[in-house]
């Protein structure tokens, strides 16, 4: 099992007096210490015309983190692929692939929010095909020669080569719950992530269905499946969790806007013990104990990205977690 952490959203809670190149200087220093601790990914997560500053700028985000590491997976979890040109995705994350000698993993997904669809003047009826047609454009800008590909959304000339082109292959990873989006990627992408909601059965299952999607349509080559869940390292189960639940719920309140489009002033008792219940939070033995029937259940290759980021949150605690993650919870899961 490979396990990672972020995702960075780099947010200002109204608590929070720091500005913004503090915030995204954080997530530097986040980053250095995955790097170091010998973690194997470190993650961005991107939404629009948020007040609080969610992370927006994907491309100039994975670059700074590229510049700043030496050995982990980047990524992003997830970009929102309609409402990208994907020429210049295809440029930006050719870019990124190459700073980083080969570390980039491009996570894509279709997007929801009707806000960021109205603003970006893309049709929300159209994100599928979209999202579709942009990981065809990619996987054709990044291989030798011309485009060689009729884009739906771009007028591009198939004759044109995009450059630059990275040195291998850039793994596409989409994201989804639903059979329809598993099943998308597990025919068009490298790889699949399973959103922090799933419980390990559900994931189980799904992880099965691309496995038989896979087979029936003869495609070869490696495929993972990541896993998304959020969590915290500590001395104690109480500690870990009295740590990451400010951070936790606001961050879940502000998905809760996101996705709804409307305001969410509090998460009602029941859906803050459903957010406890889904995290992996304790002493090093209780979140291997946890992480570890993901290895059970999938095998080997699974790849969790536990969420230790929370805006908020003192860095330092944050990096500590991020050690102790290293040092006790990754060597033996």
């Amino acid at each position: 099992m490979k396990l990672g952490t972020g995702l960075f959203t780099c947010q200002q809670r109204p608590d929070d007096d720091r500005s913004g190149s503090e915030r995204y200087e954080e997530m530097l220093t986040l980053a250095r210490a995955i790097d170091d601790a010998g973690l194997d990914s470190a993650w961005v997560s991107e939404h629009h015309f948020a007040e609080d500053d969610y992370l927006s700028g994907v491309t100039p985000a994975l670059g700074a983190i590229a510049a700043e590491t030496d050995d982990i997976e980047i990524g992003s979890c997830i970009a929102l692929a309609p409402l990208y040109d994907p020429v210049r995705l295809a440029e930006d994350a050719a870019t990124i692939d190459l700073i980083s000698d080969g570390r980039l993993t491009l996570g894509l997904a279709i997007g929801s929010n009707p806000r960021e669809f109205e603003q970006f003047g893309v049709p929300r009826e159209e994100r599928v095909e979209r999202l579709e047609d942009a990981t065809s454009l990619l996987r054709a800008a990044w291989s030798d020669g011309p485009l060689d590909y009729d884009a739906d959304f771009h007028d591009v000339d198939p004759d044109v080569s995009v450059t630059p082109k990275p040195d291998g292959d850039v793994p596409i990873m989409l994201g989804g719950a639903a059979k329809p989006a598993v099943r998308r990627a597990a025919r068009t992408a490298d790889a699949w992530v399973a959103p922090s909601k799933l419980s390990v059965e559900g994931v189980r299952k799904r992880h099965e269905d691309v496995q038989m999607v896979r087979e029936k349509e003869g495609l070869d080559g490696e495929f993972t499946t990541y896993v998304l869940r959020h969590g915290f390292v500590a001395d104690s189960e109480e500690e870990a969790w009295e740590t990451m639940k400010p951070g936790y719920f606001y961050l879940q309140r502000r998905y809760a806007e996101i996705f709804s489009g409307e305001s969410v002033d509090e998460l009602d008792a029941e859906r803050k013990q459903e957010l406890k219940e889904q995290a992996v939070f304790g002493t090093p033995e209780q979140v291997r104990e946890e992480l570890g029937t993901y290895g059970d259940a999938l095998g080997d290759d699974v790849h969790v990205v536990l969420r230790t980021y929370y805006p908020g949150l003192d860095t330092d605690a944050m990096v500590e977690c991020v050690e102790r993650l290293g040092d006790d919870v990754a060597p033996h899961v």
